[in-house]
């Protein structure tokens, strides 16, 4: 049974108009009767856009879910962000999805976010539609479009539409599988004009056609036959055999259009219907955690055991809203279901459609369908279970945070409003983490770019009127020491009565096998065994702190081998004091230096940028390891210290016009340069 339901995302790159093209497909689908614009200059903002810092901004920062219906079927449609700072959400969407409209500028074509949401898609096995937009704008060259996709991204892409004029003649677009012209009119091109193909289109049609037929023809029998004989093919022959190239995602379809001119988005619908997959269609497996994680392939059967995966969260008004994709089996009020990470029932109270922010009220949702609980206790990514099941989806992906920022309250009432604020933020994004670092008592919160950290921050004020300043997280820098240094101490403190008596000798070495080593060569028990761990923790106290720039030494080995103690005034306290105070003699002597940090980066972007990419990475004292090319575009592998990585993003993406993007990881402590070393001593000693 075919099931006449769609779930489908629309990814792009930054402004190739995702969001103008949803506000228009809700439009046409009259779930919206009054178009409103992305910027909000009409003071109301796209509907799906619902966060006011969305308006302001024109950009999309949470993904939105609605529900349209075109012709018969059912659509369940996300708008994703396009900035690789939220490529959670686009991550969260893809997870769900059954299929994707790939959203493309005619001018710009297919640029850096276009290959990280295409490389996605590719994750996640999503068959795609490509749209090309915007092709009333100057410079507008769809053709072109189509070669980057085949070129850049290794797509079979194949036209099944041609423009009617381009720029500012954009009228209409021809089909070439009813081989007819279509045009737009009425004020929003809501009358569908059906002619002839103008005759001065009519060789490109035909040319065109012939090289839709000759690629789908890879996928049905009939069809390579009917073409090879130079037999007429039939418009459902031929719908078939893309849906089938497409649907293994050996093809993509090219259609074309203008949203914000109302050009096109009738079509693209259609070809939703007709070549995207519906629930049933796509393979889905889950994990039977009984049975020792053994892979199990879903049915979309309304009568089977529910299975769903909970793959965002909301904390809003009205408490904890949970969006979930019903993959096997019904979903209905009152239905008791099993969290399979926390082995914990619960029964599913309030069941809601979402319209971007606006909620309806529903008894039940079917396999495929996109729907939202409220008040259930869970996490990103956990799985429910009906009927006695325990099976677990397999999670998303979820990148590294690769930027990190200091938050400090203004006072103890913000304190309070920046905590709440900070919990609901890390269970809704798990790219957004938030730790108090030991050394500098600051919260640091990280995430995957600056534009992400700025907006969560814009949040906090505007949502819980947290008063909080940023700066600069402190690098964390380590101390060691660079050669062998004797010590030997006498701790002696005499008061009335027990005083404290302990003497440590011995000598602390460097170590790189590991941070920190205590070997013990007493012999003839001049210190008694029971102090020998007071020795090891008086030692373990002090590099805690190194005398340079107060922050933990590493790499050492302390070795003690000659002591003394005293029959009555010698204690645990005792030796643990001498210790000390004979790692600080020794410390200075030992030729102490400062380590930083050493990150291991990764920058990914057009090979025509490679030039501008190294000359930053040695302006930041990187160390360039490796650098491929793989066609137009070149990976560059490097070593560069943290302290130098603060704004990275926004340079890197200033020097390659956005079309680069960069990850980094730890890799290693490195030594200090002198001139660094000595302005950081100087700090601390001025601080």
């Amino acid at each position: 049974m075919s099931i006449r339901l769609r779930n489908i995302g629309i990814s792009a790159h930054i402004d190739s108009g995702k969001t103008t093209l949803s506000e228009r497909i809700m439009f046409y689908t009259k779930k919206i009767h009054t178009v409103h614009e992305v910027r909000g200059r009409d003071g109301v903002g796209a509907t799906m856009d619902s966060m006011a810092l969305e308006r302001e901004r024109g950009i999309t920062i949470q993904s939105a879910a609605t529900k349209v219906q075109w012709n018969d079927y059912m659509i369940n449609l996300i708008d994703t962000p396009g900035h690789v700072d939220f490529t959670i959400e686009v991550e969260r969407a893809l997870r769900v999805l059954d299929g994707a409209i790939l959203v493309l500028c005619a001018v710009g074509g297919v640029q850096s976010q276009s290959i990280t949401v295409d490389r996605q898609l590719k994750r996640y096995n999503v068959p795609r539609i490509a749209f090309v937009n915007k092709c009333d704008r100057t410079g507008a060259n769809p053709f072109r479009v189509k070669n980057q996709l085949k070129d850049k991204l290794g797509l079979n892409a194949v036209l099944i539409q041609i423009p009617i004029g381009l720029e500012d003649r954009h009228e209409g677009v021809v089909d070439l599988i009813t081989m007819k012209a279509v045009y737009f009119d009425g004020m929003q091109g809501t009358e569908l004009r059906i002619t002839d193909i103008p005759a001065n289109l009519k060789d490109d049609a035909e040319k065109y056609r012939e090289e839709l037929l000759d690629a789908a023809s890879m996928f049905s029998d009939e069809l390579a036959e009917k073409f090879l004989n130079g037999e007429a093919v039939g418009e459902q022959i031929l719908r078939a055999a893309i849906r089938k190239g497409t649907l293994t995602e050996a093809m993509v379809p090219v259609v074309m259009g203008s949203a914000y001119k109302f050009k096109g988005v009738q079509l693209l619908l259609d070809a939703v219907n007709h070549y995207l997959p519906d629930p049933g269609e796509v393979k889905n497996y889950a994990l039977d955690l009984d049975k020792g994680e053994q892979q199990v392939l879903l049915s979309s059967d309304e009568k089977s055991p529910t299975v769903a995966l909970g793959f965002k969260l909301e904390d809003g008004q009205y408490g904890q809203l949970t969006y979930v994709r019903i993959y096997q089996g019904m979903m209905k009020k009152g239905d008791e279901l099993m969290n399979s990470r926390t082995g914990k029932k619960f029964k599913v109270g309030r069941l809601v459609r979402m319209h971007a922010d606006n909620m309806e009220d529903i008894n039940e949702g079917s396999p495929g369908d996109i729907v939202a609980l409220f008040g259930i206790e869970c996490a990103s990514g956990d799985t429910f279970c009906g009927g006695g099941l325990n099976y677990a989806m397999s999670s998303m992906f979820v990148p590294e945070p690769v930027i990190s920022l200091a938050v400090t309250p203004k006072d103890k009432s913000n304190s309070d409003k920046m905590s709440k604020a900070l919990g609901r933020f890390t269970k809704e994004d798990p790219t957004f983490r938030t730790y108090v670092d030991d050394e500098s008592n600051q919260c640091i919160i990280q995430g995957m770019g600056e534009l992400h950290l700025e907006v969560y921050i814009e949040r906090m004020r505007r949502e819980y009127n947290a008063d909080v300043e940023t700066g600069m997280p402190q690098v964390a820098y380590r101390e060691t020491i660079t050669k062998r240094a004797e010590f030997n101490y006498t701790h002696k403190k005499q008061t009335g009565g027990a005083g404290q008596f302990g003497r440590v000798a011995g000598y602390m070495e460097p170590c790189s096998a590991q941070d920190y080593e205590f070997v013990d060569s007493i012999r003839g028990g001049t210190i008694p065994t029971e102090f020998i761990p007071s020795c090891d923790k008086g030692f373990r106290e002090a590099i805690k702190k190194g005398s340079l720039i107060s922050f933990p030494v590493i790499n050492i080995r302390c070795v003690i081998n000659d002591g003394q103690s005293h029959a009555v005034d010698s204690s645990d306290i005792a030796f643990r004091q001498a210790a000390i105070g004979a790692f600080r003699e020794a410390y200075s002597k030992a030729s102490p230096c400062i380590l930083e940090p050493i990150m291991k980066v990764t920058v990914e972007g057009p090979t025509e940028f490679q030039g501008n990419v190294f000359a930053s990475i040695n302006q930041r004292r990187g160390v360039i390891f490796s650098s491929t090319e793989d066609g137009a575009f070149s990976k560059i592998e490097a070593e560069i210290p943290l302290s130098e990585m603060f704004g990275y993003s926004t340079i890197l993406r200033s020097l390659t016009q956005g079309k680069a993007e960069f990850s980094m990881e730890f890799e290693k402590y490195g030594k200090v340069p002198h001139s660094i070393s000595e302005a950081l001593i100087k700090e601390k000693a001025n601080g």
